[in-house]
This record gives C-alpha cells, structure tokens and sequence, in this order.
C-alpha cells in the first residue's frame, strides 16, 4: 500500500531523492506529523511494478531513493519485491560506479528489525536505515529552542545505522549527530499536489516540535485557512 511517492527530495537523506512513503502503520507514535498514512487502506494498493517505473521515468538526478511510511517494516513482502527492484535498476543505472543509496525510515528499534531472516534479508539491501520511534519530547523542540537539528531524525532516540560501504561513506559521520552541538536548522520542503480531491499542500522533511502548529498559526493570521492537517487528530 502506497501513501505517496515524490521527486525531487532534499530533506530526508543526502542529495536529490526520490521519496516512497507506505500505507498502513500500528505504531501510532504521540506526536506523529503522518497519521494520515496510519490506516491500512486497501485502495492505496499500488503493484511495486509501478512504483518502480515511475523511478525509471525520472528526469533529474537521483543521488538516493528514501522508503518512509507509515511503517515499511509492517509490509515486508512488498518492500523486499520494491527494494530489489530499486538495487536492479541502480545496477542498470550506476554501471561504473554505485553513487545511488537506499535509505529506509523504520519506527522499530533495530534490535528487533535484526531479528528474523525476513527482516535481515531487507537490511541487507539497505544502504542505511533510521530506526526507533518518534518520542516527541525527544525532538529539540520549537523556534526558541536552543536545542540542535537532529537533521534527518524525528527524535534524539532515533538511531542512524550504516549498512553498506556506500552507507558509511555518506551516513556513518551521522550516527552521532544531535549529541555534538551541532544545528543544521530546519529542513522541510513544500510540495503542492493537484488530485481529484483538489489541491493538497504536503510538508516533506523532519520540523522541529511545535513548527507545524506555528505555520498554521502564522497561515490563519494571513488569512490561509489549512483545513484538516495530517498532524491532528
């Protein structure tokens, strides 16, 4: 089940990506800004086959392809089918060099992702994946917080783990960011889609606590009415 794919993606790993995002999560983590993809919904059943022509029909450069959700791990069948499919056409792709990762966000803590053949065989595909639940008092918190950006992580409990050479080369450096100081600022894109629902502003990226709840303030100020936001019940 798909929640949504997008192109081009600068905020959820390194360089311009292209980002999946599953249907269907059980973890229901306090403070979820995607409770929008909570829901198995068996009408966003989409053939992996398809999701991976629209990879082969991108335009631009492709430095990674990111798998959010939702949680990937609770459709392991179909992310292994999608996963091999992507490392195939990477092959195709970077015949002389491998230059394009595979990043994959989980809500599980890696220890368990590590348990069972099922789950292994997944990480072995894997360039890195970000595990472990979203603990909103964990995020650095709002606009006046002093904290530091955990960058691509929700939350300081989220562990960045390398699983490949190229995924040392471009993720082992951050394993430890969010406990050295450093503030790499916000990073959130917008992306505005035309459906037949009409037309859907997405917010792609990692905001810290409480920055979505000052957009909408600062958008009702204006006069921009936000509707139903993904981050509410």
């Amino acid at each position: 089940m798909l929640a949504k794919a997008h192109y081009p993606v600068t905020t959820l790993g390194p360089g311009t990506r292209a980002g999946i995002w599953t249907q269907g999560c059980t973890l229901h983590c306090h403070g979820c800004l995607s409770r929008d993809t909570w829901d198995a919904d068996p009408g966003k059943s989409v053939p992996v086959e398809a999701v991976l022509g629209w990879l082969e029909s991108l335009p631009g450069p492709v430095d990674g392809v990111t798998v959010s959700g939702g949680e990937p791990f609770e459709q392991p069948a179909a992310l292994a089918a999608l996963l091999r499919g992507v490392r195939a056409w990477r092959d195709r792709r970077d015949r002389e060099t491998i230059t394009l990762d595979i990043l994959v966000y989980s809500g599980y803590v890696y220890s368990r992702l590590s348990r069972t053949a099922e789950t292994r065989e997944i990480l072995e595909m894997c360039d890195a994946v970000i595990a472990g639940p979203y603990v909103d008092r964990l995020n650095p918190g709002g606009r006046h917080s002093r904290g530091g950006s955990l960058l691509w992580r929700g939350s300081g409990n989220q562990r960045v783990v390398p699983l490949s050479p190229l995924g040392r080369e471009r993720y082992g450096a951050l394993a430890g960011i969010g406990k050295t100081g450093e503030d790499t600022g916000p990073r959130v894109q917008v992306s505005v889609d035309e459906g037949p629902e009409g037309r859907r502003v997405y917010y792609i990226g990692i905001p810290r606590r409480g920055d979505m709840d000052h957009l909408t303030s600062r958008l009702d100020r204006a006069g921009v009415r936000s509707g139903d936001v993904s981050w509410r019940p």
